[in-house]
């Protein structure tokens, strides 16, 4: 299994570059990182998982600025978005940054990409709340289209573009319906978001695990109703607070990428809980046959 990470990077929190490079030299997997271009102080919307907001969710720094900086500072570490926020995106300026980054880092990216939570925010991008989710959908078809091979135009709902010269092209070759980086796309299950999943992504990235065990049968038949591939589906769980046990659950699910949740700290904060996390690298010493219990479910 592969062992990712992802961190709210801020202006207070260690550096993308010494954390890349950190990842990389102890052999984790990934580094994603989440997106919020800003947090209205006036928020009725509450805070999903209860409680007050977390002050880094004001702070985040750009993902792509960010992951761009990391790229530059590794060979190996796979880079993503957990994750864009696409009904906030202008689609055209989007592909150009997703194909740029994919390009630089020699096909590392991928794009997660969700619908948001935030209401007041999607507001100030001009996103109609309740039909962001189609929005979304299309804007992933007008990238598409600047990411085929040969000029295509998109006409849309939502936008469009003409068939256009757009390079560079991201990395990876188109597979089945989906053009462009590996895409995942996050958000609760439901008939809507697996029907999406199994339109244009690669797969499927739920925050923690609670429930797989339930849902992603239920995933695994849409798929294959849409004519995909049954061992091309990938479900990476994100911001997981891992035991030895929920690990190993994931394992027995068929789960092969997993994203450790890192706290929004300075250097050494950090450092210490990657030191924490070595033990679930591969041939670390937390054995998949000890800990089992709360291996159904997963923190956030």
């Amino acid at each position: 299994m592969r062992i990712a990470t992802t961190i709210f990077l801020t202006d207070e929190t260690i550096t993308p570059t010494r954390l890349a490079r950190e990842l990389e030299q102890r052999g984790f997997a990934g580094l994603y990182l989440p997106e919020h271009t800003h947090i209205p102080v006036e928020r009725a919307t509450p805070y999903p998982v209860g409680g007050e907001l977390p002050p880094e969710y004001g702070r985040t720094l750009d993902p792509f600025v960010a992951l761009g900086q990391a790229a530059a500072v590794t060979r190996r570490l796979r880079l993503g978005t957990g994750i864009t926020l696409i009904a906030q995106h202008d689609p055209i300026v989007l592909a150009k940054q997703v194909a740029t980054l994919d390009h630089l880092s020699g096909g590392r990216f991928t794009l997660g990409v969700g619908f948001g939570w935030n209401v007041e925010e999607a507001a100030d991008h001009g996103v109609d709340w309740r039909r962001r989710r189609e929005l979304g959908r299309d804007r992933m078809a007008l990238m598409r289209a600047l990411w085929s091979a040969e000029p295509a135009a998109y006409e849309g709902e939502f936008g469009s573009v003409r068939a256009s010269h757009a390079h560079p092209k991201p990395v990876q070759k188109p597979r089945g319906p989906v053009v462009g980086p590996r895409t995942l796309v996050g958000g609760a299950a439901g008939p809507k978001l697996f029907a999406h999943i199994s339109e244009y992504a690669d797969g499927w990235m739920p925050i923690g695990g609670r429930g797989l065990g339930e849902t992603l049968p239920v995933l695994r038949a849409v798929w294959a109703d849409a004519g995909r591939d049954p061992g091309a589906l990938q479900v990476v769980p994100s911001a997981v607070r891992p035991t030895p046990g929920k690990l190993a659950h994931y394992a027995e699910l068929g789960i092969e990428e997993v994203v450790l949740q890192l706290p929004p700290g300075d250097e050494r904060e950090v450092l210490r809980t990657l030191d924490a996390y070595e033990r679930y690298l591969p041939g670390g010493d937390a054995g998949a046959g000890t800990d089992t219990g709360g291996g159904a479910s997963a923190a956030v």
